[in-house]
């Protein structure tokens, strides 16, 4: 399969799922193998494309992000969002650095994709089965012990395919946020995770790439971010009126074809 299809085909993909329950990780894996695009060169390829997404939340968000940057030597509430974001991260970038060798070496795989998939899909309909009660309505107003654990939450993510977006929004729901203030945490929350986790795989695995990457990886690059963009926006619409259930039961359908496929039934 040429380059420039794969170039396309990847973009779109991670720009559609990157922030949607249903784990950019988890498709690009399939895709991947869907196309013959495999081995050290395609990981860090899907890793590097990951940046045009985060740039799409930094754009989405810039109003909002300038604020609280420009506020932080003056008022408190832009000093404990910050921190609060700092303590969302930490459980995640600790755990997945003490972790990160043994995932890329036996978790990146088809079967353990389509085994997280499922799994997710059974905690979103639990969660979605809850008589939740919402006490915060802003992303900014999230304390520290909703922030905290949303932050181990998100270790949840760490299973290739169980979707970074899923566990931070999950776990806002569980911790009393409602959908649009539980999305949008999300999002911020992608800012200082993604760009930790690509810059520390992109330097550790640099050497994989090709110089004539560069053309190809821009392509993508460009994508990802317009498609992310779109999605993002797309789905702060959709939360202000409906459930995750959708999601989740697109996450089984996927998750089953999948092992049907790898055990020789798809």
């Amino acid at each position: 399969m040429s380059m420039l299809l794969i170039a396309i085909v990847l973009g779109i993909v991670e720009g559609l799922t990157e922030f949607l329950p249903i784990s950019s990780t988890g498709h690009l894996i399939v895709a991947n193998a869907l196309m013959g695009f495999e081995g050290e060169r395609a990981e860090v390829y899907t890793i590097f494309i990951q940046l045009g997404a985060i740039l799409s939340v930094v754009w989405e968000f810039r109003v909002r992000l300038f604020k609280v940057v420009a506020d932080l030597p003056r008022r408190r509430e832009a000093r404990g969002f910050s921190f609060n974001l700092f303590l969302a991260f930490l459980p995640a970038a600790v755990i997945g650095l003490l972790v990160h060798d043994y995932i890329s070496e036996h978790l990146f795989s088809s079967i353990t994709v389509a085994w997280a998939l499922i799994a997710g899909a059974v905690l979103i309909l639990v969660v979605e089965s809850l008589p939740l009660k919402p006490r915060t309505t802003v992303a900014e107003n999230v304390s520290w012990k909703q922030a905290l654990g949303i932050g181990f939450a998100q270790c949840l993510a760490l299973w290739p395919g169980f979707s970074r977006s899923a566990a931070t929004i999950l776990g806002g729901l569980g911790l009393g946020l409602n959908r649009k203030a539980a999305t949008e945490f999300s999002f911020f929350l992608a800012i200082p995770v993604m760009f930790a986790a690509t810059i520390y795989d992109l330097l550790k695995n640099f050497e994989y790439l090709e110089a004539s990457d560069a053309g190809w990886l821009s392509l993508s690059f460009v994508i990802s971010f317009l498609v992310a963009w779109v999605s993002i926006r797309w789905l702060l619409r959709y939360v202000a009126s409906h459930s995750f259930r959708m999601f989740a039961w697109y996450r089984i359908a996927l998750g089953v074809l999948i092992l049907g496929s790898s055990l020789g039934y798809g």
